[in-house]
């Protein structure tokens, strides 16, 4: 099963562990193909270095790293242009659609919204959780 993580999926699992935390140890053991973008990857680490978590440059490299060698990375060529107000989201669309996903997992409202984007599943961890 491919599936596309949001970045703020990816931050709780680093940083919090719960039910995000879960669905990436499902990755590590091969239970679900994680797919990455590099603007996902980028998201990623801006996040982890910036004020709010300030994790050392030389760990946020490592992670990203260690995400990548765990992921299919695709390079989207479409453009997606559906989320208006925060339009780093459609960053999560343009993988998902590139990578054949067939979840999105997000905690985020304008995502979570669309619910279902080109017949991609768009739902939180629990709900991943409890039908993936």
């Amino acid at each position: 099963m491919r599936v596309v993580l949001d970045t703020n999926v990816f931050i709780s699992a680093i940083a919090f562990g719960g039910k995000p935390k879960i669905i990436l140890e499902k990755a590590i053991k091969g239970d679900i193909q994680l797919v990455l973008s590099d603007p996902i990857l980028e998201e990623l680490q801006g996040v982890l270095l910036g004020k709010k978590f300030n994790y050392p440059p030389h760990i946020v490299i490592e992670i990203a790293q260690q995400l990548a060698s765990l992921a299919e990375i695709v390079y989207p060529e479409d453009r997606i242009l559906i989320i208006k107000s925060d339009p780093a989201d459609n960053r999560i669309l343009e993988c998902a659609v590139a990578g054949m996903a067939k979840y999105i997992v997000s905690g985020d409202a304008d995502l979570l919204m669309l619910r279902i984007y080109e017949k991609i599943r768009i739902v939180t961890p629990d709900v991943f959780l409890k039908s993936g």
